[in-house]
């Protein structure tokens, strides 16, 4: 039975994805940006659904921008689950504009690539965002650089918090979980980490008892006198504790 609700789940998901492909090609040039991010947000909510995956959100979404929302990275879920909670603009890396399918999707959404081994690249991402934040866009990190093992969270890298430095504008933790829904406690089926493949995890997560995605908001807050690798510590701690409650 859990083969076969597997199956079910991974029709429904190939059928949603086709849908997104052709309101991106067919629809999106023809779209206002609210009305685009108002398609993308509740697109990703039947994402979510299709795959098994409900959503539930704790804190307060910001409602309008400028804001910097910076998360704690699980999972290939992660993305759709951020923007079925609030849609925003996220940072990644430059391989994913080239992966067939997703990168159309991700690149419609709004993404901004970045090349993370060139330090070049890294000055004009810290531009093109701080112009993003200065024009009251929401935008959204995961300043871990990957996917953690949902136990304990990887250091954060402090380079993408000069953007909002630059800009005066705040900067908001997210905290991410995954939960059984039946037992109350972690899941770790969408997990995507080291050596896994990226079919492997979407087929256990389809395989898994339905699963609960919780979206922690913490308070908005500023840099004030901290330099961006006190900030990025300080983020790390509260980002930390927002997962877990």
């Amino acid at each position: 039975m859990r083969q076969l609700r597997a199956c079910w789940r991974l029709l429904r998901l190939l059928g949603h994805i086709g849908k997104g492909l052709w309101i991106v090609a067919l629809r999106f040039p023809t779209l206002p940006p609210d009305q685009q991010q108002a398609h993308v947000q509740a697109w990703s909510l039947q994402l979510l659904a299709h795959a098994g995956v409900s959503l539930r959100i704790a804190g307060s979404a910001p409602v309008i921008g400028p804001v910097m929302l910076v998360a704690n990275h699980l999972s290939w879920l992660d993305i759709p689950v951020m923007h079925a909670a609030r849609y925003c603009r996220f940072v990644s890396k430059s391989d994913v504009q080239g992966w067939p399918l997703i990168g159309m999707l991700a690149t419609a959404a709004g993404t901004l690539y970045i090349e993370r081994s060139s330090r070049r690249d890294a000055l004009r991402m810290v531009r093109t965002m701080q112009e993003a934040l200065e024009r009251g866009e929401v935008l959204a990190v995961f300043p871990e650089g990957t996917t953690g093992d949902g136990r304990a969270m990887l250091p954060f890298h402090a380079n993408l918090l000069q953007a909002p430095v630059m800009a005066g504008a705040p900067v908001q933790p997210v905290g991410l979980r995954f939960v059984d829904k039946a037992q109350g406690v972690t899941s770790f089926a969408p997990s995507y980490i080291g050596d896994e493949t990226l079919v492997g995890s979407i087929w256990r997560t389809l395989c898994a008892p339905p699963i609960e995605a919780v979206v922690h908001y913490g308070q908005p807050e500023s840099a004030a006198d901290r330099d961006r690798r006190a900030w990025a510590q300080h983020l790390h701690t509260v980002v930390d504790s927002l997962r877990q409650t």
